[in-house]
């Protein structure tokens, strides 16, 4: 785990202390429960943007699509002027 190297755990154990001073042990489960519906939804949110970055990314060319494209456009060269 790369938060247990360093000083980086003592950190930790210094905000979860002060977070128990806070809120107590009686609101710590509903506290813990809040943060972690935080993050079930950014993280949803985050693979719903990332999935819909890689459908419009990919080139979709469908024979539906293509022979729905109009075929009896002129060149723009036909003018006379």
């Amino acid at each position: 785990m790369p938060f247990i190297g360093g000083g980086h755990f003592w950190i930790i154990l210094l905000v979860l202390a002060i977070i128990l001073i806070i809120y107590g042990p009686g609101k710590l489960p509903e506290v813990g429960g809040a943060i972690g519906r935080g993050i079930r939804e950014f993280r949803k949110a985050s693979t719903d943007l990332t999935d819909e970055i890689k459908k419009t990314a990919q080139p979709s060319s469908t024979p539906e699509q293509a022979s729905s494209q109009p075929t009896d456009v002129k060149p723009p060269t036909d003018s006379k002027a």
